[in-house]
This record gives structure tokens, C-alpha cells and sequence, in this order.
């Protein structure tokens, strides 16, 4: 009997058990890192030790060092290392964002102001071709002039500006007639709808991005794969925060494609999958339905 007893391992500590159970390393394989950051805030605001802490800052530098988001990287810095100010080199990059940032604004104001104007909007339609064509003959727009939007875009979002990326991106998206990157396009509004948490857009986008995936990569089922895990797990934030979206995206997760990627790329994400199946029995609206969801979660795990 003594020697049974001392062959069984000590009780863990619920440090350990929550590090063994801590998805982090695995979500973050899926996510851009503006999304992996407020993830990092979540941890950072509950760690009690001072030494975690410091590696949670130290992750959000070597995270966000390589955007334009010069000030509170720099900020970072100063808090890492224990000084007053940063190298002068933050403050000579934080030089070039703002004046990079003024020459987008230069290329881009006859575009956005066209695009401001009622008279000019009501003249758009369905038909990017035929929208192209009016706005050349009548204001003179060129294509280059299209892709300043999504380049600035890309600029804002970089900055940390996510609703004047999302509306630059939504811009360039409608007159584009470049399906990669309207594919980027669709990909960088979702996550600025998820960043200013506009809930009820990003989950348009998530529907607009489940399109494409369905339709601009039917003939390549790796990348439809691949992108699908992506999606998957950018849309856990709008599944977690907005409770309108809840039987949406579950209703997603649950369709044939979806499951067998997370079975296949993304197993974890049954964990979530199972909890809300289970926790939304009393909201969900058809019984059939949640019976169904029941038994395909029974029957995968």
C-alpha cells in the first residue's frame, strides 16, 4: 500500500493545469498580430506575478515592433528596459509614418472625396467594369488611383487605425477589380471590424470571406483548407463577444466543410465548439438543430 501511494504523482497546482490547458500558443498560429494583441492584453490583465508580466511586454514588442505603431512601441521599449526615452531611431521612424502618412493623404483626397459625394455613389453599381469606366470618362480615375485605397489601407491598419482602414479597404473593394487583392481587402476589414469591435459588420465579412474561400479557391483544396482554419479562428471573436452571432457561427462550424477542418487542421477548436453547443440549449431556436450539434460533437470527440 506505501508503495502504491508513493507512486502517485503529486496533485497539480491550477498554475499547472491552466498551462496545460492554455490554447494561446495554438490560436495564435492563425491569427494576424493585431489580433493576437488584445489576446495579450487579456493575459497581461490577469497575471499577478511581476515576472510574467514583464514577458507579456517583452511579447508585445517583438509582436508589434515591425508595424507603424511608433509610439507605443516605443513605449514598450521604455518600459522594458527601464529608461526615459526610447533611441533616437523610434523617433526617426515615427518621422517617416507621419510623413508617409501625409503623402498617402495627398494620393488618396481626390479618390475619397469622389467617393464622399452623393451625386457621384448614386452613379455606381453592381458592375465594377462599367463603375471603372464612369468614373474614368466622367472624374478621370485611373487604376492607380484605385490601388492608392488599398495601399493606404494597409497603411492605416499597420498604424493601429482600424475604422479609417476598414473604410479605405471597403473603398478600394468596391471599384477593385483585382480578385487577390480584394481577397486581402476582405481579409484586413474583417479584422478591423473585429478591432473596433463593429460586430455586426465583421460578421459580414466573415460571411464575404467564407464566399470567396467557397468560390476564388474551388480548384485548390489545400488553400481552401488553409483558409478555412483561418477563418475559423477569426471568427471566435465575434463568437465569444457578440451573442447575436453565437447560432451563426455555430451553424458555420457545423457545416461539412468547416468541421472537417477543425477536425482535420484545428482539433482545439472543438473545445470551444462543445461549450457553446452545451451553454446555448435555452437561446437556441430549433431543437432538431441543437439535438443534431449535440450528437456530431458526441460523435467527433
Amino acid at each position: 500500500m506505501a508503495d502504491t501511494a508513493s507512486a502517485v504523482a503529486p496533485a497539480k497546482t491550477p498554475e499547472q493545469i491552466s498551462e496545460e490547458n492554455n490554447l494561446l500558443p495554438k490560436l495564435i498560429t492563425h491569427l494576424d498580430r493585431h489580433l493576437i494583441f488584445p489576446l495579450l492584453q487579456f493575459v497581461a490583465e490577469q497575471q499577478e506575478d511581476e515576472e510574467d508580466s514583464q514577458e507579456i511586454t517583452r511579447a508585445k514588442y517583438e509582436l508589434l515592433k515591425t508595424t507603424n505603431m511608433t509610439d507605443y512601441v516605443a513605449s514598450l521599449y521604455t518600459e522594458i528596459h527601464n529608461v526615459a526615452e526610447a533611441p533616437k531611431e523610434f523617433g526617426a521612424k515615427r518621422q517617416a509614418v507621419l510623413e508617409r502618412l501625409d503623402q498617402f493623404e495627398q494620393e488618396s483626397a481626390a479618390i475619397t472625396d469622389l467617393l464622399g459625394r452623393e451625386d457621384v455613389i448614386t452613379n455606381l453599381r453592381a458592375d465594377k467594369v462599367a463603375n471603372l469606366e464612369y468614373l474614368k470618362k466622367e472624374h478621370d480615375v485611373t487604376p492607380e488611383m484605385v490601388d492608392v485605397l488599398y495601399d493606404f489601407g494597409n497603411f492605416q491598419y499597420s498604424c493601429g487605425n482600424y475604422g479609417a482602414a476598414a473604410e479605405l479597404l471597403y473603398q478600394f473593394r468596391v471599384l477593385s477589380t483585382d480578385d487577390a487583392k480584394v481577397s486581402a481587402a476582405t481579409w484586413g476589414k474583417l479584422a478591423s471590424e473585429i478591432l473596433t469591435t463593429n460586430w455586426e459588420s465583421a460578421m459580414e465579412e466573415v460571411q464575404k470571406v467564407k464566399d470567396s474561400i467557397d468560390t476564388k479557391l474551388f480548384a485548390n483544396p489545400l488553400a481552401q483548407l488553409n483558409h478555412r482554419a483561418w477563418l475559423i479562428h477569426w471568427a471566435l471573436f465575434p463568437f465569444f463577444n457578440y451573442e447575436p452571432a453565437r447560432d451563426t457561427i455555430c451553424d458555420l462550424f457545423f457545416s461539412a466543410p468547416f468541421i472537417n477542418t477543425i477536425q482535420t487542421a484545428c482539433p482545439w477548436v472543438l473545445r470551444y465548439l462543445a461549450a457553446a453547443v452545451i451553454t446555448n440549449r435555452s437561446r437556441t431556436r430549433n431543437t432538431g438543430q441543437y439535438q443534431k450539434q449535440l450528437k456530431d460533437i458526441i460523435r467527433i470527440v
